[in-house]
């Protein structure tokens, strides 16, 4: 059954490699869209839901991590998913609230299709069961450098580096190329925006394009 959505309810989703600064940047366009009174709901993939968040304990700090599969693990981020979805986007988009996710479908894409070497049409086709008919109406890609992403991460507070963050330098570099990669495939749903850039810098971009591009 198709999910149901309203033509005033808008969902946002933020992409990048670990470090990028997606949460920060999020942060900061909720307040933007606050400010002119529009209810804005935030959620993260994998988590977001009472499910999803064990779900993301499993993909990222089970002691047994490093066995999973590549595909247990698409299996396991698209089962988030689409929780969240039912339980959280949909109902939000249906009230006509601002969606800002931190992470989609594309990652996804990015990381198990490209990063982990999975075929492209299965994954597409578990990615549109899990969201239907709930697809981004603009998706933010927040571009850096391998070397940069990996050395915002060393920078982190003390907490031990997740299942994901351990990754070589090779698996980002090649999440960096796919992101660029979809986002050329697919200019009137992304932008991409130069991560290296201020925070302030990085917002005003972001503010922009969401209001010409979504009006």
């Amino acid at each position: 059954m198709p999910l149901k959505t309203t033509t005033t309810g808008r969902l946002i989703s933020f992409e990048g490699s670990e470090g990028s600064g997606k949460s920060t940047q999020i942060a900061r366009l909720a307040e933007h869209f606050q400010k002119i009174h529009r209810e804005v709901v935030t959620t993260r993939e994998p988590g977001g839901t009472e499910i999803g968040e064990q779900i993301r304990n499993i993909i990222v700090h089970n002691s047994k991590g490093d066995e999973m599969c590549a595909e247990t693990e698409l299996l396991l981020f698209t089962a988030a998913r689409a929780q969240v979805v039912r339980e959280v986007i949909a109902p939000a988009l249906m009230r006509g609230a601002i969606v800002l996710s931190d992470r989609y479908l594309d990652s996804s894409t990015v990381y198990q299709g490209i990063g982990r070497n999975l075929a492209a049409d299965p994954v597409a086709q578990i990615n549109r069961f899990a969201v239907g008919n709930v697809m981004p109406d603009l998706t933010v890609v927040i571009d850096v450098p391998t070397e940069v992403s990996l050395a915002r991460l060393k920078q982190r507070a003390s907490d031990l580096p997740d299942r994901m963050e351990r990754e070589n330098v090779d698996f980002y570099k090649k999440i960096r190329e796919g992101y660029l990669v979809l986002a050329q495939g697919m200019p009137e749903r992304f932008i991409v925006v130069d991560g290296t850039k201020t925070q302030d810098t990085i917002e005003k971009k972001i503010w922009a394009e969401v209001q010409a591009r979504l009006k």
